[in-house]
């Protein structure tokens, strides 16, 4: 391995640890001065029941004795026992969550990159053509539509109109509409950033003098301009993957997929604070994990970048 690759990504791990250090700290301290409590409902527990659910919890210790034992939990991706799911650890129902998320996020980001490469070198060989302005305002609606406007509609028109697909994510092929409303909108930015470059690489001296040449046109896309242009598609890639797999979260919800993105809506909703601490630390490692990844590939993809 190259010395300056190496030290550069010491460098950037040492700043993810401290940076998930700071997203630990940080959403330790939030959560405990929400007003309110874990325990509470409809119905109120008793002074005497909270007391005994606090100890049962740790959360009767003083605030910096809970903060540090969190901390040294967390570093061996210790969450603790989740306050809502009765029996269970945060961490089982993450990686149970995950499994799931991850195999629908996995489909959904392939199909993004590889129709938004396509379609996005598509709009830039036809420039200022008819193929061109479709796919630039097909894109840009899209880009425009939340996930969650996208997965409502999808929902009234293929299982409520047409009654083609389930409903619910848990049914055989009820995964399709989860995965295709969750591509829908990172494929149309990729198509977008995928134009852009491919217009600047496809003006540049190189390719006219391989034009000129009589190279394969084919050949020149795809071997040449698109390997130039696809850096930015690398740099939004990595982030886009992470937040598509965990964080889902309103797509799932409507879909009732049993991922980690519902698990972490329901855990706002019923106030388990152990829950959103682990989703939330979560989602951010894997962030930072996928943005590292990120900037490795740049050296992949070209050798000039310098990483210092």
């Amino acid at each position: 391995m190259d010395s300056k690759l190496a030290l550069y990504i010491v460098k950037r791990l040492a700043l993810a640890i401290v940076t998930i250090f700071l997203v630990v700290t940080i959403t330790f301290f939030v959560m405990h001065n929400i007003p309110g409590g874990p325990f509470l409902s409809e119905k109120s527990p008793s002074p005497a029941v909270t007391a005994a659910l606090e100890a049962k919890y740790g959360l009767d210790k003083p605030l910096f004795e809970q903060y540090t034992t969190y901390l040294k939990d967390a570093a061996r991706f210790d969450f603790g026992p989740s306050i809502k799911h009765r029996g269970r650890t945060v961490t089982e129902v993450i990686m149970t969550g995950f499994k799931v998320s991850a195999n629908i996020g996995g489909v959904a980001s392939l199909a993004a990159i590889a129709v938004g490469l396509c379609l996005g070198s598509l709009a830039a060989v036809f420039h200022n053509r008819l193929v061109d302005k479709f796919i630039m305002v097909l894109s840009t609606a899209l880009v425009a539509m939340p996930s969650f406007i996208v997965a409502t509609l999808l929902l009234l028109i293929f299982c409520v109109n047409l009654k083609i697909l389930p409903a619910n994510g848990n049914e055989a092929g009820g995964l399709i509409l989860p995965i295709i409303s969750l591509s829908l909108y990172p494929m149309s930015y990729i198509i977008r950033l995928t134009r852009s470059s491919m217009l600047d690489v496809l003006g540049q001296d190189y390719i006219r003098t391989a034009r000129a040449k009589g190279v394969n046109p084919t050949k020149v896309l795809f071997k040449h301009a698109l390997r130039n242009a696809v850096t930015p598609v690398v740099t939004y890639a990595g982030p886009m993957i992470a937040f598509i797999v965990t964080g889902s979260l309103v797509v799932e919800k409507i879909y009732a997929v049993p991922g980690i993105g519902r698990e972490f809506v329901s855990s706002i909703i019923n106030r388990d604070y152990t829950m959103i601490m682990g989703t939330t630390i979560f989602l951010a490692t894997l962030v930072i994990i996928m943005m590292l990844l990120s900037d490795i590939l740049y050296k992949v993809f070209d050798p000039r970048i310098d990483l210092s």
